[in-house]
């Protein structure tokens, strides 16, 4: 992958996982491209099968493209930042730490990804009182 590309699905995601939200500036990891079909799975290096991740979804995910919903309890498609609206399957609860899912996919992905860790709500809530989340472009 060249550093072009890598830079290229970055900016486009203003430097935020394009599944928790998680901002590149205040995390202790790294952030990388992610496969959103994996190419285990036939995916490709392409900027539209690309997402800028931090190191926790990536982790989650892995080769992952579904996972079940626990309410209808189906195998559903993890949420795709190239093909589906994040405002579409998730929402903020009133404090702003918790992404709740609106949808099965929505649900599904929050299970998956696991996008409300414990320390990525603990960072929330202190980048809230802060005035530095949600990220200022917001989905």
């Amino acid at each position: 992958m060249t550093e072009s590309l890598r830079t290229s699905v970055r900016l486009r995601a203003h430097s935020c996982c394009e599944y928790c939200l998680a901002q590149e500036t205040f995390s202790h990891d790294p952030f990388s491209v992610e496969h959103i079909i994996p190419v285990a799975k036939g995916g490709e290096d392409e900027l539209e099968n690309l997402a800028w991740s931090c190191l926790g979804c990536n982790f989650h995910k892995f080769t992952s493209t579904t996972a079940i919903d626990l309410v209808s309890e189906a195998s559903v498609s993890l949420f795709n930042p190239r093909e589906n609206s994040w405002d579409e399957h998730f929402k903020w609860n009133e404090d702003i730490t918790i992404i709740i899912g609106l949808t099965a996919i929505g649900r599904a992905t929050i299970n998956r990804l696991k996008l409300n860790r414990e320390g990525l709500v603990n960072l929330r809530s202190i980048l809230f009182k802060a005035g530095n989340h949600p990220p200022k472009f917001s989905k």
